[in-house]
């Protein structure tokens, strides 16, 4: 892993008190997959930010780059398009 990329990643945080686990923006109440769902319906980076005051940009982008690695490391077994008779 490259230096920005551990910069990155070391903005992803997790505090059993907080949001039951769940990976956070540097201890903070907001959970990765929240930003992520906020960018998937369309939400700029710049509309989060704007949400979020002490959010930082480089937040968002750890954010991507943990989603990136979390799927990186998942197989999705196909299903088949056969039916059971």
């Amino acid at each position: 892993m490259i230096a920005r990329e551990r910069e990155l990643i070391e903005r992803i945080t997790f505090d059993p008190k907080i949001l039951g686990g769940k990976p956070i923006i540097r201890g903070r109440r907001l959970a990765v997959e929240h930003v992520l769902e906020m960018l998937a319906v369309g939400d700029s980076p710049e509309a989060i930010l704007e949400g979020f005051p002490w959010l930082e940009r480089e937040d968002i982008l750890a954010c991507l780059l943990y989603a990136a690695r979390t799927i990186g490391n998942e197989y999705v077994e196909p299903l088949s398009a056969e039916t059971p008779t």
